[in-house]
């Protein structure tokens, strides 16, 4: 039998540390593994040992891959890049960590619109779109005053590869579907590269969204703001109203006249039309 996966390269993580790892940079280790549970729980567990800040694990197959709401991640082996980078923004105050995820989905958005030439948005919180179909997903998992931030982008999944959408879940895309396919090494070193820029400088100015660019460049991105959208909140409230802005702390504000904008910090968002 052919195996489908016998055209997918694996990641080569001496090539990967030549291209991302620099003296005085931010990225300290590059691990690629060909199989695990889960990346983020991996880094999680080196975290609360007291790991510093810096490291990368990629993941050739991810069998336990979590997504926001508590929903799964899965990809066939080398179809798509699952990695997780470690964090330890010190500097920044607590109220403003919210700008940290969609800071990574920004990273990632640039990422895929500068090596893959698709025109890729975001949808508030951080998942990464092209249309109305998710490329990417994005989930950051605090431990003390660590951060681990999970990332998955489908590369070269198939259409008969991707799991069908759960309830209330957006249908799934790749670049392969989208007609562009990209080389996954070039991807995952510009994701990382535009991470590192955004991160050093959001922490440099002790995570104000407006000085360190970030909300202006999430804004010009986001397919959500501007847009009608209904609200499942966390206790299965729904909220129906227009995504006006976002506040400083990085929440969704709703508009829903005549009430004052309300303030959505987690929530699962529905784009209508």
């Amino acid at each position: 039998m052919t195996d489908p996966h016998a055209g997918r390269a694996p990641l080569d993580a001496a090539a990967l540390r030549s291209a991302v790892v620099r003296p005085g940079g931010l990225w300290r280790t590059v691990q690629v593994t060909d199989v695990t549970g889960s990346t983020n729980a991996d880094l999680l567990v080196r975290a609360d040992a007291g790991e510093p800040e810096g490291a990368v694990l990629a993941a050739e197959e991810q069998r336990a891959g979590r997504g926001r709401l508590g929903r799964t991640w899965t990809s066939p082996p080398r179809a798509a890049l699952t990695f997780s980078v470690l964090l330890r923004p010190a500097t920044v105050p607590r109220a403003r960590l919210g700008w940290l995820p969609l800071l990574a989905g920004v990273a990632v958005a640039a990422g895929v619109r500068a090596v893959a030439a698709v025109d890729a948005q975001l949808k508030w919180p951080n998942d990464v779109l092209v249309g109305p179909a998710k490329l990417a997903g994005i989930l950051a998992e605090a431990s003390g005053d660590a951060v681990v931030i999970g990332i998955g982008v489908n590369v070269s999944t198939e259409p008969a590869e991707l799991p069908p959408p759960g309830p209330g879940a957006l249908p799934a895309t790749s670049l392969r579907i989208e007609q562009a396919p990209a080389d996954r090494p070039r991807l995952l070193a510009g994701i990382l590269a535009g991470l590192e820029a955004r991160y050093r400088a959001w922490s440099a100015v002790l995570g104000d969204p407006e000085r360190s660019g970030v909300r202006a460049e999430y804004t010009s991105l986001c397919a959500t703001i501007g847009r009608r959208v209904r609200v499942e909140l966390p206790g299965g409230r729904l909220l129906d109203g227009v995504a006006a802005d976002l506040d400083a702390d990085g929440r969704l504000l709703i508009s829903v006249p005549p009430e004052a904008d309300l303030p959505v910090a987690a929530g699962d968002i529905v784009h209508l039309r």
